[in-house]
């Protein structure tokens, strides 16, 4: 089935018409090309006529609905089926509240790690797209001729959010230009439960990191199923970017023996990041489920009282609670289990217990400029830019730091970059500089989508491609196809060498900078350089 440019056009300010437009169009030529033949179903992709040499599924079942009696449990597989379906619009995101509080993000950014989009105060997820706990799924991107034979590489995308929000439907994380451009490549974007539905920490419960163990079972599934759609199982790389780059790291430690993938990217985060957890009396569940008059002293009690209670409910409460800053604060995000999240990373790094695989690790240059507390009575000259550095050395470049030196320690290749662009239709603030998830639109080519900022520019262009051909050298060939770009793995397992890839500084595209430049602030070396 095919779209109209027009029809594009206008979904992209009328939330929801491209899924109506999807639903009710003729499926007459859906032909073969447009049909694939898995274990779990048999399944019709779209191809947009902007775009007619992409085939996009936008919509496949990985896992069990987690519903009812399955609710705060890990995911079920699917069992077989010769079930058609037709994948001709997103899924809803999993549960999650989309906060009225104003921010940057809000007011004048539209992307990054919350997206709110004028959706406030309710449960309404992302771009205007309803919430469920049907919400398992996943979408595939990939050339429209690619065939069973075609063994292309995969990007397997976990998005951002906080732990808190996130999803498939993001219109600037849809690589469609990016795989119509190369057609060389397939990427997959999925879904994963959220705040207190992934990652509940209940007392009833043995599994508190549901959130990961869904990121595992869509992997499992794309490992399994993916040749169908024209990929090669053993060319995956697991991407992720924030919360989902935390989580790609978190992965390489609890599956490093048996990781189903051949290479890591994590974009903007590590499992070195701080989790700030303090939930050990498991208290914050059992607070909110008094509040729905499940005040039982029986941990299965409390569970299954508040399985009764409907998800949007649940969700408005945590929201809402947190919109108004109440006391004792609520939270609800990744557990220290010791299986799946591990409370000391250099030690299990050190016992050799992470997947040896290549890495890709990178950072943007100014970080926390978007996430500090928005300085809405100074919006000139923007927040104290000695708050900005703080909260970039600790919560960004540091990690990123440490993550390299235990990788390099264990003869683990990493590659590093850092995005320094600045453009008019994505910085509305000049003290922004390359703000937390403002390289996202540059990875998937979607930076267009901000022009209601500003119009984007040729150099822009070409820095995306650039960042775009890069990260495929290494989708081709974790080990040595990046160094075909000249661009080499840094060294050293106790030092500082080797060098990191700037893109967009100083009207380059792409430049290359001492490791010291950017890790040296963390040892004390230097000062860091925000690019401002």
């Amino acid at each position: 089935m095919r779209l109209s440019s027009g029809a594009l056009a206008l979904a992209a300010f009328v939330p929801g018409l491209l899924a109506a437009q999807c639903s009710n169009s003729s499926h007459a030529d859906s032909g073969d090309s447009l049909t694939v033949e898995t274990r779990t179903g048999v399944y019709t992709g779209v191809v947009e006529d902007e775009y007619p040499n992409t085939r996009i599924f936008k919509s496949i079942a990985f896992a069990q609905p987690p519903v009812a009696s399955q609710r705060w449990l890990p995911p079920s597989k699917l069992a077989n089926s010769t079930t058609h379906h037709t994948t001709y619009h997103y899924p809803p995101s999993c549960p999650q509240y989309v906060s009225s509080t104003t921010s940057l993000w809000n007011q004048y950014l539209g992307l990054g790690d919350e997206i709110y989009n004028g959706n406030q105060g309710h449960s309404s997820g992302l771009v205007g797209e309803a919430t469920s706990e049907d919400c398992l799924y996943l979408a595939v991107w990939t050339p429209a001729n690619a065939t069973a034979a075609s063994k292309l590489p995969v990007l397997f995308f976990m998005t951002g959010g906080a732990f808190t929000t996130g999803g498939i439907n993001i219109n600037w994380q849809k690589p469609t230009n990016w795989v119509e451009r190369t057609q060389e490549h397939i990427v997959v974007t999925i879904n994963y439960r959220v705040n207190i539905f992934g990652w509940p920490n209940a007392r009833g419960l043995k599994d508190q990191n549901l959130g990961i163990m869904d990121q595992r079972a869509a992997l499992e599934w794309v490992y399994e199923n993916i040749g169908q759609f024209g990929g090669d199982p053993s060319k995956i790389v697991q991407w992720g970017q924030s919360a989902g780059s935390q989580s790609v790291d978190f992965h390489s430690y609890a599956y490093h023996d048996n990781p189903l993938v051949q290479g890591y990217f994590m974009q903007s985060g590590t499992a070195l990041k701080s989790l700030g957890f303090s939930d050990y009396g498991q208290t914050n569940f059992t607070f909110v489920a008094k509040q729905f008059g499940c005040d039982l002293s029986c941990p299965q009690a409390e569970l299954e009282c508040m399985r009764q209670v409907p998800f949007a409910q649940i969700s408005n409460f945590v929201g809402q609670y947190t919109d108004n800053g109440t006391e004792p604060a609520l939270s609800f995000s990744v557990v220290p289990d010791e299986r799946l999240i591990f409370s000391d990373y250099p030690a299990r790094s050190a016992a050799g217990k992470v997947a040896h695989r290549p890495a890709i690790i990178s950072n943007c240059a100014n970080e926390y400029a978007s996430l500090i507390t928005y300085p809405v009575n100074n919006l000139t000259a923007g927040p104290d830019p000695a708050a900005v550095l703080e909260g970039d050395l600790t919560d960004w470049i540091c990690p990123t730091a440490n993550t390299t030196t235990l990788r390099t320690q264990q003869n683990i290749p990493v590659y590093r970059y850092q995005n320094a662009g600045q453009y008019p239709n994505m910085n509305p603030f000049r003290w922004l500089g390359a703000y937390h998830a403002s390289d996202l639109p540059m990875n998937f080519g979607t930076y267009p989508i901000q022009e209601y900022l500003g119009n984007s520019t040729a150099f822009e262009a070409d820095v995306s491609r650039a960042m775009q051909d890069h990260i495929l050298a290494f989708l081709k060939d974790p080990l040595n196809g990046p160094q075909s770009l000249g661009w080499e793995p840094v060294n050293g397992t106790t030092g500082l060498g080797g060098k990191v890839l700037r893109f967009g500084a100083d009207s380059k595209v792409v430049q290359q900078v001492s490791r010291v430049e950017i890790d040296g602030p963390c040892r004390g070396i230097g000062k860091y350089d925000q690019f401002p």
